[in-house]
């Protein structure tokens, strides 16, 4: 099932996708945490250490005007339910956050970034096209999990 983007067409502070997924949350949550399935969805994740407080790096390809690097720090942790991480880059200070709900056929995911300031507009339009190819990627690594 891809993304469901739950964006409101006035918003602008922050990004809202949801899935239904036929997968665990357990199964989810790995592929939340696991450093080596979060590179094959999201980006290749440098020194993450799963308690609150902890600071770790994604880094990709760098682009004109940014190194690649999103320095983040997480803020909430709690296993197979919530994971809250700061989202930071030179031009955008964000906040991300999963959210795994069970249900009779396996997890709902809520993912929200906030915190885009008004004149962040091209960065929220940016992310939020991001999430939706990533949260793609995310479904098909999770149907070739064992």
């Amino acid at each position: 099932m891809n993304p469901v983007d739950n964006t409101a067409p006035s918003q602008t502070e922050s990004i809202s996708f949801e899935f239904d997924l036929n997968h665990s949350p357990q199964k989810v949550w790995r592929a939340l945490t696991d450093p080596v399935l979060l590179t094959e969805w999201l980006l290749p994740v440098v020194e993450l250490k799963l308690e609150s407080g902890a600071a770790f790096t994604f880094k990709t390809q760098p682009y004109p005007g940014w190194d690649g690097v999103v320095n983040c720090r997480i803020l909430e942790i709690e296993a197979h339910r919530k994971l809250s991480y700061a989202w930071n880059v030179p031009f955008l200070d964000t906040v991300v956050t999963f959210t795994l709900t069970p249900t009779a056929s396996g997890t709902r995911l809520s993912l929200v970034q906030s915190g885009f300031k008004p004149d962040q507009k091209q960065n929220f339009g940016g992310a939020r096209y991001g999430w939706k190819m990533m949260g793609g990627k995310l479904v098909d690594l999770l149907e070739r999990l064992s």
